[in-house]
């Protein structure tokens, strides 16, 4: 009897990797969904059949030297766990924030890739998946810890596509822009409901975390000489970092 190819989702107690989680075990995957948060992730799988729980740090090697070692393979890699902290001008950048903003998304890809990358491979077709950002392609004002971590992300990926190029793996980039979830905003403003909030005032529709969850539900699933090298999306309201259709308040 096949086994059923096995996803691995960083950063899955919430928001878009909570999301992905549910998206690929519908689709058929026993979904390991791995984060810090365990309550979470048990509530999760509780609800979502082929939803496994499985603790884990992304910033620590022995976490994630841990998971790699329970698992008897790995067909899918989505990279998910990251986040932005601070709003700062790169004048006044907290260097305890860069630091953590490069351990969790840059470092913390690096430690993953490296430890399932064998896996992959031996699945014969495996999917690494990278969540970076428009921010990954585009710098604003205030976003210089943040934009220079997933301009990091997305150079990792592309170089990774290069290395790779031959082996049984595809290197997938998926970059959201505007997307509404319960704790982005939230952390990077440090739980000032407020201000995180203000983020996505007079904004219609932004994107949800099931719009990426779909998107790279999409690329995990295509046929295995498809890859889809980066898709870019973003709420219909926004066609640049700078450029945000926003409706005036009637109250």
């Amino acid at each position: 009897m096949t086994k059923r190819r096995t996803a691995v989702v960083t950063g899955a107690s919430g928001g878009i990797g909570e999301a992905t989680a549910r998206r690929l075990a519908a689709e058929g995957f026993e979904v390991v969904a791995a984060a810090r948060r365990r309550d979470r992730l048990d509530k999760l799988a509780d609800e979502v059949p082929g939803v496994r729980a499985a603790t884990l740090d992304v910033t620590s090697q022995e976490s994630v030297d841990a998971l790699a070692a329970s698992l008897e393979r790995c067909d899918v890699l989505v990279n998910n766990a990251g986040g932005a902290i601070g709003l700062e001008p790169v004048a006044a950048g907290r260097v305890a924030d860069w630091q953590r903003m490069y351990d969790v998304n840059v470092l913390g890809s690096l430690r993953m890739t490296r430890a399932l990358l064998p896996k992959l491979i031996a699945s014969g077709d495996g999917v690494l998946v990278m969540l970076t950002s428009v921010a990954g392609l585009v710098s604003y004002e205030g976003g210089g810890g943040y934009c220079a971590a997933k301009h990091a992300q997305t150079s990792m990926t592309e170089t990774l596509r290069l290395e790779l190029c031959g082996e049984p793996v595809r290197i997938v980039e998926i970059a959201p822009g505007m997307v509404k979830t319960e704790e982005f905003s939230l952390t990077r403003f440090r739980g000032d409901a407020e201000r995180a909030e203000r983020v996505y005032e007079g904004v219609p529709d932004p994107l949800t975390a099931d719009d990426i969850a779909d998107v790279i539900t999409f690329a995990v699933t295509r046929p295995s000489h498809v890859n889809i090298d980066r898709m870019v999306v973003r709420p219909r309201a926004q066609a640049a970092q700078h450029k945000v259709h926003r409706v005036p308040s009637t109250t």
